[in-house]
């Protein structure tokens, strides 16, 4: 009767420390995934100011040639007899072309801030896509280790765990870490 006794006691604490192990590991989940869903909202965000920006830029650059070739044109045709005319519309010309290139280079530099923007949000999501794949990991294994009532799945568990939390508080506090090698095999 005792060799039961101390068997139940032993799937008692692999249970116990399994379960503290899930629930540590869920709630860090939780949170990942929310602050996850955030940084995928800023994402979509700056991706869409970044493209808004880009066409604003090459509408920009297209109006900026249209009014250069009318230019051309209108000085061409200048030595016509109707030079005050055109020389009016020459000089509101001349007004949209500094308009332009002015405009331009903002308009160009407003997308490359947003575009880097996207890719620093990027690196985060990825730390918290790694963080999530680690910890389902560690808390399937910890399952397991419960079922098998092996404590080397559980330590395998801690170890996924570890890694997947260390991923998540990389996210949280903005650290540049970035888990290259898993992000490289899965992207």
């Amino acid at each position: 009767m005792e060799i039961e006794v101390s068997a139940e006691a032993k799937d008692r604490r692999i249970n116990r420390t399994v379960a503290i192990t899930v629930v540590i590991l869920s709630v860090f989940t939780g949170l990942c995934t929310i602050k996850d869903g955030n940084i995928v909202q800023a994402m979509d965000r700056a991706q869409s100011n970044s493209v808004d920006a880009w066409g604003q830029y090459q509408a920009t650059r297209t109006k900026l040639h249209l009014a250069q070739d009318a230019r051309t044109m209108l000085d061409a045709m200048a030595n016509g007899p109707s030079t005050g005319k055109a020389g009016a519309a020459l000089a509101k010309l001349d007004g949209e072309v500094a308009k332009y290139q002015a405009e331009a280079p903002v308009l160009e530099q407003q997308a490359r801030r947003y575009r880097q923007d996207y890719d620093a949000l990027n690196v985060h999501d990825d730390q918290f896509d790694a963080s999530d794949a680690l910890t389902a990991t560690a808390i399937s294994l910890a399952a397991v280790a419960a079922l098998c009532e092996s404590m080397g799945l559980l330590f395998a568990s801690w170890a996924f765990g570890a890694i997947g939390l260390f991923m998540g508080i990389c996210g949280f506090a903005g650290w540049g870490f970035h888990p290259d090698l898993l992000s490289n095999f899965l992207g």
